[in-house]
């Protein structure tokens, strides 16, 4: 068995921030457990034809690790990827990475005060576990009769199989999220047939992406200061989107859906088909996906967008809803990931035998601060429930939780503390607090059914609010929030 003081799960951006600020505190005593064989999370893993983010480069990235090189506003995932391969090689963090290690469960031992972690190989004690996972990593594919039986080749967009030949094939393509959206007009010229089955049309906008040349890329890695600016600068553009979801301004997104929709009339030369590219539901309700090539795809002769259902896949094709039949060669989905049921995938078992996927699904989704569960100790989630964002970075978000995790390790400490965790009566103020304002934004108010909602209807997954008043709730430790157990026994203290 391998002992540590801290066990972080995951080298994405999420495992990568904790370990640099455990260091960064003279914490030392720590260990990274990553599945595969590289660093990068979601940025390694999705290497679909177009995959590249929907933040500002300068922005999506680490505020410590700045960089003024980056080629593209919106840079794509080979460009992040090596930029996090870079990140991680300069903090040495391959000396504290074992790579090629799954966690499989996790159990706390209310006696020893320690997590036990079970993997593919070695088992581990931790006295504090931090799950750095993320939402985008398990590919939520349909159940639909008959898929089993497809003769060809079939793949979800984040397990991309290179080695099948698109070239003249007939492609379908279900599902029109994020990642549909930006590998569909890069296959659409190569493939024979692209038909594109659509559940729910997406609210599109422009990207308005290019490269940083010029003045402005001389501005950014040539003057002091230039590049934190810039930062600066997009993050305030990003905040003031954020009127338009939840603040008083919230109607002024009628303005956008109306020129977007004019947009796609105008582009799209048959009305029926830009009709069905129009969504029926406010603009922000689900994510709101850009794009600077994905409109115009559909007036290619080779590409048929239906929106009728599916009834079935059989060995050569798929069956819509209406009784069309359609021969296929190829089928990828595009249909995202498992969000709010992705703890099911998570096997942690806290006080008392509680299971935390089961926690969830009985009293629903709820943390505190979306880092910390009452009555499981010293585990820590980072980017859990509510703190995901549409309309800034996540990477400020994981900042914000790896800072506020060091400042709860330092009041630990000097209390003399073997493990704290929030009481009921402050989780349940924080989540009340957080789905008061989460119902009278545009996702629970926008006419739609989103990722973002769980079984329950309730949003369990967006940060109702701007990301600074994030920051400033995180500002501090509130210790009267907490249950503190001594390192010799456990027992409640008063704050």
């Amino acid at each position: 068995m391998i002992s540590t003081d801290t066990l972080i799960i995951g080298s994405g951006f999420s495992g990568m921030g904790m370990a640099m600020k455990l260091r960064e505190a003279g914490r030392t005593d720590f260990l990274v457990l990553e599945k595969a064989d590289d660093v990068g999370g979601t940025w390694r893993d999705n290497t679909y034809p177009g995959a590249e983010c929907d933040v500002q480069s300068h922005m999506y990235s680490f505020s410590y690790e700045l960089n003024p090189e980056w080629s593209r506003e919106y840079s794509g995932q080979a460009e992040i990827h090596a930029y996090m391969r870079d990140v991680a090689q300069k903090h040495r963090l391959h000396e504290v990475i074992h790579f090629n290690t799954e966690m499989t469960g996790a159990t706390w031992d209310e006696d020893t005060q320690r997590w036990t972690v079970t993997t593919n190989g070695e088992t581990y004690e931790t006295r504090v576990l931090v799950s750095g996972i993320g939402g985008l990593h398990i590919p939520n594919i349909p159940s639909i009769a008959g898929a089993e039986s497809f003769q060809g080749a079939r793949f979800h967009s984040a397990q991309w199989d290179h080695s099948v030949d698109l070239t003249g094939k007939r492609v379908a393509v279900i599902g029109t999220g994020a990642s549909a959206i930006q590998f569909i007009p890069q296959i659409a010229p190569i493939v024979g047939q692209l038909d594109v089955h659509q559940r729910t049309a997406p609210w599109v906008v422009p990207k308005s992406n290019h490269d940083i040349t010029g003045k402005k890329k001389a501005f950014i890695s040539k003057v002091p200061g230039g590049t934190r600016a810039y930062r600066n600068l997009h993050y305030w553009m990003n905040e003031a989107t954020q009127l338009g979801f939840t603040g008083p301004l919230q109607n002024i997104t009628s303005v956008v859906e109306k020129k977007v929709s004019g947009y796609i009339r105008k582009t799209v030369t048959d009305p029926a088909t830009a009709e069905k590219l129009i969504p029926d539901y406010r603009l922000g309700c689900k994510r709101v996906l850009k794009t600077d090539n994905y409109i115009p795809v559909y007036n290619r002769e080779n590409v048929a967008l239906i929106d009728t259902g599916i009834e079935e896949i059989t060995p050569t094709g798929i069956r819509t809803k209406d009784g069309d039949f359609r021969e296929v060669d190829v089928i990828i989905y595009g249909t995202g990931f498992h969000v709010t049921d992705a703890f099911q995938w998570v096997h942690v078992t806290g006080e008392g035998g509680r299971d935390l996927s089961q926690t969830f699904d009985e009293g629903g989704i709820e943390t505190y601060n979306g880092i910390a569960v009452t009555h499981f100790p010293n585990f820590f989630l980072l980017l859990g429930p509510n703190t995901a964002l549409g309309h800034n970075s996540v990477v400020f978000m994981i900042e914000q939780q790896t800072k506020w995790i060091i400042k709860l390790l330092q009041a630990m400490d000097a209390r003399g503390a073997g493990a704290a965790q929030p009481t009921p009566q402050a989780q349940r103020e924080f989540n009340d607090q957080v789905q008061e304002k989460v119902s009278k934004g545009v996702w629970s108010q926008g006419g739609c059914t989103s990722w973002y909602l769980d079984s329950q209807g309730k949003n369990r997954t967006i940060w109702p609010g701007f990301t600074f008043r994030y920051w400033w709730h995180l500002r501090q430790v509130q210790t009267d929030d907490f249950i503190w157990h001594t390192a010799a026994k456990r027992e409640k203290q008063a704050a």
